[in-house]
C-alpha cells in the first residue's frame, strides 16, 4: 500500500500530506485491515491501531478484505475475505475498486484476484469481461482461456483484446518504425559511392582527422554514401516466439511488434509461435488481434522443431534477422538447437535470443541454454518493449545489442 492508494483520489477527502498521528493510524489501518465486528462496517479494530473507519474508508477496507483478506486477522480474529463464485458479485467489486485506486493499482489488484482467488472461470462470462481494467496481463489470461470460451464471450473478449492492442500499437508503432528506418537507411550506405549518392555529413564526419589546416579543408580518405537499393524489401526479419504459459506477455508484445514491422514495406516479417508443435501466424499479420486468437498459450517446448522451421524458411542470409523470445526450457533435442543456432550464425543471419519481451524483467529460465547461446555470441537477456526497437536496429545493421547491464546473461 503506499501513500497515493489511500489518498485523495480515493475520494476520502483527507490531505494525504498531513503528518498528523491519525492520518497515520488511518492508513496503518488500511494496510493492516481489522478484525470484523460482525456487523459489516468494515470498521473494527483488531488490528490494535484502535482506528475505525467510517464512509468511503469503510468501503474501500471492504474491497481491500475481499481481496487480501485471508482467514485470521492480525489480532488472531476472523476475517470475511472472498468474492464469493458469482460473476455479479465479482463485477460489482471490480467495479468498487475503479471507484477508490487509481488505474495501475486495479491492474494488481485484479492479477491478485485472478491468482489468489480463482476468477478466471467468471472471466469466460461477459459480464465480467465488460467490468475488467484491460491490460496485457489480462489478454495473456483471456488467451489461456481462449479453447473454453463460449460463443457468447469471444465477442466480448475479442473487443477487450483490441482495446489492448490498440493501445500498445500507439505506444510503440511510430517510434518503431522511425527507429528501424532510420536503421535501414544506415545499413544501405556503402563505402566507395557515386558522387551523386555521396552523404558528405557523414564523410566529413568521417575525415575530420584528416583536416588540412592551410588549405583549411578536410581531405577525404573513406567515402560515405548512401546504397542504391531497391525501394522493395531490405531485410527479413522471422520472429520466433514461445508460446508456453509463463510467455503470455511476452505473446501479446510480440504479436504487436509483428504488426507493426509487418506494415513496413523494406522488411519482410514472419510471426512463428511454437509449443511442442509450430504455427506460422504470418498471414494474420495485418491484424494482432487474429495473431493472439490463433496462439495457444501453455503445454511444452520444443525450441529445436520451431528453429528448423525458421531456418528452412530462410532465403536471404545475410539480410536475414531471426529473434527468439523464449524462457530457454528445452523439451527437444539440446544439440540439435545449438547447432541451428551456429549454422544460421556462420551463414550471415543476425540472431537476437530474448528471454522476455515484457516490462516485468527477466522470468525463470534454463541458464545452462543461455550461456551456451553467449558462448555461440548470442547473449540472451530480457527486454523491454521500449528498448526493443533499438536491439532491432543494432540486428539490422549489425552490431551488438544494446544489452541492458542487469539483463545479462552468462
Amino acid at each position: 500500500m503506499t501513500d497515493m492508494d489511500t489518498g485523495t483520489d480515493a475520494g476520502t477527502g483527507t490531505d494525504t500530506d498531513t503528518d498528523s498521528g491519525d492520518e497515520r493510524l488511518r492508513r496503518w489501518r488500511l494496510v493492516l485491515g481489522g478484525q470484523g465486528g460482525g456487523d459489516g462496517t468494515g470498521g473494527g479494530t483488531g488490528d490494535g491501531t484502535g482506528r475505525e473507519l467510517s464512509g468511503t474508508d469503510a468501503a474501500m477496507d471492504r474491497t481491500l478484505e475481499a481481496l487480501y483478506g485471508d482467514g485470521t486477522g492480525p489480532g488472531g480474529g476472523a476475517r470475511s475475505g472472498g468474492l464469493g463464485g458469482s460473476a455479479p458479485q465479482a463485477a460489482r467489486w471490480l467495479g468498487d475498486i475503479r471507484t477508490y485506486f487509481p488505474t495501475s493499482v486495479v491492474q494488481v489488484m485484479q492479477r491478485d484476484a485472478i491468482d489468489r482467488l480463482g476468477l478466471s472461470a467468471l472471466l469466460l462470462e461477459p459480464e465480467m469481461l465488460e467490468a475488467v481494467e484491460a491490460d496485457v496481463h489480462l489478454v495473456g489470461t483471456l488467451l489461456s482461456l481462449n479453447k473454453a470460451m463460449p460463443e457468447t464471450t469471444r465477442t466480448t473478449a475479442r473487443a477487450v483484446v483490441r482495446k489492448v492492442v490498440e493501445e500498445l500499437e500507439k505506444r510503440i508503432a511510430t517510434r518503431t518504425r522511425a527507429t528501424l528506418t532510420g536503421a535501414l537507411d544506415r545499413s544501405a550506405r556503402i563505402s566507395r559511392p557515386r558522387h551523386r549518392d555521396i552523404d558528405w555529413n557523414r564523410t566529413i564526419r568521417a575525415n575530420l582527422k584528416n583536416y588540412v589546416p592551410e588549405h583549411r579543408t578536410v581531405v577525404p580518405e573513406r567515402l560515405i554514401g548512401y546504397g542504391r537499393a531497391a525501394r522493395g524489401v531490405k531485410k527479413d526479419v522471422i520472429l520466433c516466439v514461445d508460446q508456453s504459459g509463463s510467455m503470455a506477455a511476452s505473446v501479446v508484445y510480440a504479436s504487436v511488434f509483428g504488426a507493426v514491422l509487418a506494415s513496413m514495406r523494406s522488411i519482410a516479417t514472419r510471426l512463428v509461435v511454437f509449443d511442442t508443435s509450430v504455427v506460422d501466424l504470418t498471414d494474420d499479420l495485418d491484424d494482432p488481434v487474429d495473431v493472439l486468437f490463433g496462439t495457444r498459450l501453455g503445454g511444452g517446448t520444443d525450441i529445436n522443431r520451431a528453429l528448423a522451421y525458421c531456418q528452412s524458411r530462410i532465403t536471404r542470409p545475410a539480410d536475414t534477422v531471426v529473434v527468439l523470445i523464449s524462457d530457454l526450457y528445452e523439451g527437444g533435442i539440446r544439440d540439435e538447437m545449438l547447432g541451428r543456432v551456429a549454422a544460421m550464425k556462420a551463414s550471415g543471419v543476425q540472431f537476437v535470443a530474448l528471454l522476455a519481451l515484457s516490462d516485468e524483467g527477466a522470468p525463470s529460465y534454463d541458464r545452462e541454454h543461455a550461456a551456451a547461446l553467449a558462448a555461440l555470441g548470442a547473449p540472451a537477456f530480457a527486454c523491454t518493449p521500449d528498448l526493443f526497437p533499438e536491439v532491432m536496429a543494432a540486428a539490422i545493421e549489425r552490431r551488438q545489442p544494446p544489452i541492458p547491464d542487469m539483463a545479462m546473461h552468462h
